[in-house]
C-alpha cells in the first residue's frame, strides 16, 4: 500500500476536497491558471492525477472554480468588520486584510482580475462579481444605509473598482508605495469620493454627515483636511 493509499483512507471527502483546493490555491498564487496542470496539483498534494479525478471529475475547470470560490469567500470576509468606531478606522482594517490577501495571491490575483485566462468562464466572472458586490453591500452596511440610491451605491461600487484597479497597479510596481501608504492613500480616496457624491446627493449628504461626526481630529479625516486645504486655499476667489 503506497503512501497516498493510506493519506487517501485517513481523509474524510471534505478533507480531501480541502486538500486539494488548498494546494491548487498555494499554485495560482504563484502563477496563472492556464500555467497550472492537474499533474502540478497532484504533485503538490503528493497525491495520484487519478485521485484528483476523483473528487474534480470536470478536470481543471472544475477544480479552479472551487479553489477561485474558496478565495472568494475569504475576499468577501476581509470587509467583514464591527460596526464600531470611526468609519474609516473600519474601512483600514478591512483594506490591510485585502492586501495581505493581493499581496500573498498576487498571480492569481492579477490573472483573476485582468481576466483573458483560459479558465475563465460565465461561471468564474460571476463568483468574482459577487465579490463585489457583496464588499458593497459591507460598506453599506457600515454607513448603516438600508436602501441606497443610485449614486450613493454607484459611489461605493465606483471604489471597489478603484481598490481593484490600484492594488493590481501596485503590484506591477513591484509593490510600491509601501501597502500602509496604499492604504491610507485608499481611505482618503474613499472620504474624497464621498464628500463629492454628497455635495450634490441628499442621501450621500446625510449619510456624509453622520459617519464624519465619528472622525477625530488626528484620524484620517483631520489629517486629510488639513493636507487639503493649503491645496484648494488657492482656488477662494472661486466662492
Amino acid at each position: 500500500m503506497t503512501h497516498s493509499d493510506v493519506s487517501y483512507r485517513r481523509m474524510s471527502v471534505e478533507q480531501r476536497r480541502a486538500q486539494l483546493i488548498a494546494a491548487a490555491l498555494e499554485l495560482f498564487a504563484h502563477a496563472a491558471p492556464e500555467d497550472i496542470s492537474l499533474d502540478d496539483v497532484a504533485h503538490s498534494a503528493e497525491v495520484s492525477r487519478p485521485l484528483v479525478y476523483r473528487y474534480f471529475p470536470g478536470g481543471k475547470q472544475q477544480l479552479y472554480e472551487a479553489a477561485l470560490r474558496t478565495a472568494a469567500d475569504d475576499l468577501e470576509q476581509c470587509f467583514a468588520e464591527p460596526q464600531t468606531g470611526p468609519l474609516t478606522r473600519r474601512l483600514s482594517r478591512a483594506l490591510d486584510r485585502y492586501l495581505a490577501f493581493v499581496d500573498e495571491h498576487a498571480a492569481g490575483f492579477t490573472a483573476l482580475l485582468q481576466g483573458g485566462s483560459v479558465a475563465e468562464t460565465s461561471r468564474t466572472n460571476a463568483i468574482v462579481d459577487e465579490v463585489r458586490r457583496a464588499a458593497a453591500e459591507h460598506i453599506l452596511l457600515h454607513m448603516e444605509v438600508r436602501a441606497p440610491g443610485p449614486r450613493l451605491r454607484m459611489m461605493v461600487r465606483m471604489w471597489i473598482t478603484a481598490v481593484e484597479a490600484a492594488s493590481l497597479i501596485w503590484l506591477d510596481e513591484d509593490r510600491q508605495p509601501p501597502v500602509r501608504e496604499l492604504r491610507d492613500w485608499l481611505v482618503d480616496n474613499f472620504v474624497a469620493l464621498l464628500t463629492a457624491t454628497a455635495a450634490s446627493d441628499p442621501q450621500t449628504a446625510e449619510v456624509a454627515r453622520a459617519a464624519l461626526a465619528l472622525e477625530t481630529a488626528e484620524g484620517p479625516v483631520g489629517v486629510l483636511a488639513r493636507r487639503v486645504v493649503p491645496v484648494v486655499s488657492g482656488a477662494a476667489h472661486l466662492l
